[in-house]
């Protein structure tokens, strides 16, 4: 119980993580189709055009796994103190992230790209915390 409250801001972050990726990870799973429409819309114009598929499942993998990696660091900071799953798993949600990032940039949705910074953030926070 003491890992928990020591590692506390450790543990919330990965734990926002946890839910942000998990939860887009999962609506790209159960909508696929409705995704995959609305990001070949999105990027009709830009260098991705022709590769939105491919890219979307490289997006899903890597939401998938980073918020797999960080619920299991969740657990394993409050079993035994460690956080090699959590660090693992900030750093990998910061890449999957500065791909988000340029996406937007690249499909010139500023707006979009301004949003993911939000998420950035903390993320390299966490990071930062981690390491």
């Amino acid at each position: 119980m003491n890992h928990l409250f020591s590692n506390a801001a450790e543990i919330l972050l990965l734990a926002f993580l946890t839910i942000t990726f998990l939860q887009s990870g999962i609506d790209k799973l159960m909508d696929w189709k409705g995704n995959l429409g609305w990001l070949t819309g999105h990027f009709s114009k830009s260098i991705f055009k022709g590769s939105v598929p491919l890219l979307l499942g490289i997006v899903l993998i890597l939401e998938m796994l980073s918020g797999i990696l960080c619920g299991v660091g969740i657990f394993q900071i409050a079993v035994d103190g460690e956080s090699n799953y959590g660090f693992y798993g900030a750093l990998l949600s910061a890449v999957t992230l500065l791909m988000l990032l340029l996406g937007q940039r690249v499909a010139k949705d500023y707006a979009g790209a301004q949003t993911i910074v939000v998420y950035l953030i903390p993320t390299i926070f966490l990071v930062y915390l981690m390491q």
